[in-house]
């Protein structure tokens, strides 16, 4: 239910009228023309929020993002409705720890939230690090993908040259600097190799950065693009590359995976909860070119049947995994056990 776009001014003041209208809160009519003409769109779209929830009357909301927290403060101190919050991401494994003023922020309201849903086990530690309690109800649930979607690549080719591809925004936590260093020594090497990072069109750094490497006629940036075209270009590649410097689980991986594209991957965050070295993919340490740039070349020096392989076995462990099933009776059972606890 729309809380009204920012995008359009028409569509929100018609959005936003509607709430009042279903909710027949008509003294809250002229407070709300005035904060319309006035352009108090974030006090109103708090009003909607509002309103929703009273014509919904849930018991239990479940916020998908932390950074959503601060629309639920009124609800969080009430403590009538039971609040789940999900640990994903950035603004659960890097922002705290680097504004300290979220930090606290989150520190206050965790003790709060109802119970947690962790999208891996390493960002659920992360979570202990803002708050730990031994009455604390956090599960690990895995993201489930419709696997049925995403069918098996069975034709993969290694190809000359190398088709390397990552998949990401631009941003430092994801590691795309050290990406390229790696890429400036397989160049060294004399290493045929072409290197798309889908996401990075229009970041200075990066551009700089393939100028000053000499990695031009190499690498390419890329704009975003739609998850189906992604998919194509899974299927057309012949590694994906994670550089990341943290990560929860990333969904991408978990996507190269079950088409079948290897990956090798940095092993930070939760990602070793998904690729055992050697079996399912391959994994380097953070921050490290030289070992990134040394993955690469041992994996052209393996055999097509240890890369199908892999291949395989990372598809089997994405399956297992990674399935809706396993997802919705993860969250199931985190919600009625968040229920039957307060109802004690």
């Amino acid at each position: 239910m729309s809380l009204g776009s920012n995008q359009s001014k028409l569509k929100f003041t018609v959005t936003t009228l509607s709430r009042l209208l279903q909710s027949k809160k008509f003294n809250l009519l002229l407070p709300t023309l005035r904060k319309l003409i006035q352009g108090k769109r974030q006090a109103l779209q708090q009003q909607n929020l509002n309103l929703v929830l009273k014509n919904i009357a849930p018991v239990l909301i479940h916020l998908q993002w932390p950074s959503v927290i601060p629309w639920f403060e009124e609800v969080l101190m009430e403590q009538k409705i039971q609040v789940v919050l999900s640990q994903r991401g950035f603004h659960s494994n890097v922002r705290p720890f680097v504004d300290e003023a979220n930090f606290e922020y989150l520190n206050k309201w965790y003790p709060k939230i109802a119970g947690f849903q962790s999208v891996s086990k390493a960002i659920a530690a992360n979570g202990d690090k803002i708050w730990a309690s031994s009455i604390k109800t956090d599960k690990v649930i895995y993201t489930g993908l419709p696997l049925q979607e995403i069918p098996f690549s069975e034709n993969y080719m290694r190809s000359t040259p190398l088709r390397l591809l990552s998949i990401g925004r631009a941003h430092w936590i994801k590691g795309y600097d050290y990406a390229l260093h790696a890429c400036k020594q397989l160049k060294e090497k004399d290493i045929p190799f072409h290197y798309t990072i889908i996401g990075g069109a229009g970041d200075e750094e990066l551009q700089f950065l393939v100028d000053n490497l000499g990695l031009k006629n190499y690498v390419v940036l890329e704009r975003r693009k739609p998850q189906s075209e992604v998919f194509n270009l899974m299927q057309e590649a012949s590694l994906l590359l994670m550089p990341s410097l943290e990560e929860g689980i990333p969904n991408v991986v978990v996507e190269a995976m079950a088409i079948g594209l290897p990956v090798i991957s940095t092993d930070c965050g939760g990602v070793p909860e998904l690729i055992t070295k050697d079996k399912e993919g391959w994994l380097v340490p953070t921050r490290n070119p030289q070992a990134l740039a040394g993955a690469i070349e041992a994996f052209l020096g393996l055999s097509l049947n240890k890369v199908e392989e892999v291949r395989l076995a990372a598809r089997k462990k994405v399956e297992q995994q990674h399935n809706e099933e396993q997802m919705v009776k993860g969250m199931e059972d985190l919600y009625y056990e968040v229920l039957s606890l307060n109802a004690r």
